[in-house]
């Protein structure tokens, strides 16, 4: 796409067209964007995840979040860089296409699509899971509505999704907040079972604040990075948001205080009030807390926030695998029937294999739940991150060519770019070899070599096949 185009797209959304350059409509506002942007942020991670790392790091993990955000601030105004400068739907692989290659292009869409697909089934899993807190309903049933549901949802409209997801994100929003809200209670009034031993000095008293040591912080770092994954989901919607060159900007702004809110605040004061040595893996530290402080309606508030929790990101990644096929196809690298959109201006084929493919994978979690199961889902983790890993190559090339004034420049530079980039890209290489240190996350290296030599082949295959084609020919 050229500059001109390029004013073009932004021309349309600015003057009130409700259809972008690529045959979507503009149904996302700024109050969706908003909360999508929230909430990609703000998932399962955090609310089951961190008992874990809070066991193995202590109150360091405090630590281990502020940087790891500030990483992700790096990465998301790296991708808010390349955004302002094309805003489209299947941006990762569009810019990897554009400033690294066709097969770049290629492997970043059908690897950012299969995170989606194993992370929908997953979560939908794990939806039904939860359901049985409450009722005693087969989990295979839960899961067939669930998928059916959001299935309905992403193929009605984009402003349906849009609507659901802000409700969804509001959830678990609303209950970080209250969650600190009663933690801070706790500690200055000292109500409830936890008032009196509830005190900031549990940040440093119980060995300090580093009591597993530096190598126990950093063998949190890939359970900190994972619980990010899916926030650069809002640049999947740029070509379905209203106004972007105003909204993008700023919904990724927001992530400093997001980060430092719901992660580092939540964090500080659940420490605070329960002690890092009462957490165990596999138990939320809400729960926990909960628990401490002796409010019975504690677990079943956490599950109906993880259920939230898990629900929106099967819902988001309805959204993104649907648009990612579109894109792979509109430049030849996928069948062109994942071209087809409905009347509503939604990727009908591409979200229907994808939701079928969910279906199966929830059949086969049903069936055989063992080893090769837990295989496919711990790919999930490495393949998010190569996601970001291209983001912030883009981003250096792209500045490199704007510097020369062979592009135009963006209108939302990224700050000490492309410095900033080159230590974030640092900083992932630094998590993958601790996954490759950490024995229970070394098997997420073990599944990329597979997944790379499918997609190799896969490329050579199509070649062959049109040797000519655009989809294999660098721009």
């Amino acid at each position: 796409m050229t500059s001109v185009q390029v004013d073009k797209e932004f021309d349309d959304s600015e003057t009130g067209d409700v259809t972008s350059g690529e045959g979507y409509q503009r149904g996302l506002g700024a109050r969706q964007i908003q909360m999508i942007a929230i909430g990609g942020a703000i998932g399962t991670g955090l609310f089951l995840g961190a008992g874990k790392a809070i066991s193995k790091a202590g109150p360091s993990l405090i630590l281990a979040y502020a940087i790891a955000g500030l990483v992700i601030f790096f990465i998301m105004r790296a991708l808010g860089e390349l955004l302002m400068y094309r805003p489209v739907s299947g941006s990762f692989s569009e810019y990897a296409r554009e400033f690294v290659g066709p097969f770049a292009g290629y492997v970043t869409g059908w690897t950012y699509w299969l995170f989606w697909v194993v992370t929908g089934i997953t979560e939908v899993t794990a939806a039904a899971t939860y359901m049985t807190f409450w009722w005693n309903i087969p989990q295979w049933l839960s899961a067939l509505v669930f998928t059916l549901i959001l299935y309905g949802v992403n193929l009605i409209s984009v402003k349906l999704f849009g609507e659901l997801e802000f409700w969804f994100s509001m959830v678990k929003v609303t209950a970080i907040i209250g969650m600190i809200l009663i933690c801070a209670g706790v500690l200055t009034v000292g109500f409830s079972d936890a008032g009196d031993t509830a005190s900031v000095t549990h940040l440093w008293d119980l060995g300090g604040f580093f009591p597993k040591g530096i190598t126990g912080t950093l063998m949190t770092l890939q359970i900190v990075m994972f619980a990010f994954l899916a926030v650069e989901l809002v640049g999947v919607t740029a070509g379905e948001s209203k106004n972007p060159k105003t909204v993008l900007p700023k919904a990724i702004n927001t992530v400093p205080w997001r980060i430092a809110v719901f992660y580092i605040g939540a964090l500080v004061m659940i420490l605070s009030v329960v002690p890092w040595t009462s957490f165990q893996p596999g138990v939320s530290p809400f729960v926990a807390a909960f628990q401490k402080m002796g409010l019975s309606l504690g677990a079943a508030i956490v599950n109906f926030v993880v259920l939230t929790a898990a629900l929106s990101s099967c819902n988001s990644g309805m959204y993104s695998t649907g648009r990612m096929l579109r894109d792979l196809a509109l430049n030849g690298q996928g069948p062109k029937a994942f071209t087809t959109l409905t009347k509503s201006g939604t990727p009908l084929v591409g979200t229907t294999v994808s939701a079928a493919l969910m279906l199966v994978g929830v059949w086969i979690n049903y069936q055989w739940p063992g080893d090769a199961f837990t295989y496919v889902v711990s790919f999930a983790t490495i393949s998010g991150m190569w996601a970001w890993i291209m983001i912030l190559v883009c981003q250096i090339r792209y500045r490199a060519k704007s510097d020369r004034g062979e592009l135009p420049k963006s209108s939302f530079r990224a700050p000490g770019a492309p410095w900033t980039s080159w230590f974030s890209l640092g900083f992932i290489g630094l998590v993958i070899v601790m996954m490759g240190i950490d024995k229970d996350a070394r098997i997420s290296l073990y599944c990329a070599p597979l997944w790379a030599a499918i997609l190799g082949l896969s490329y050579l295959v199509l070649k062959s096949r049109n040797p000519a084609g655009a989809a294999f020919n660098k721009r």
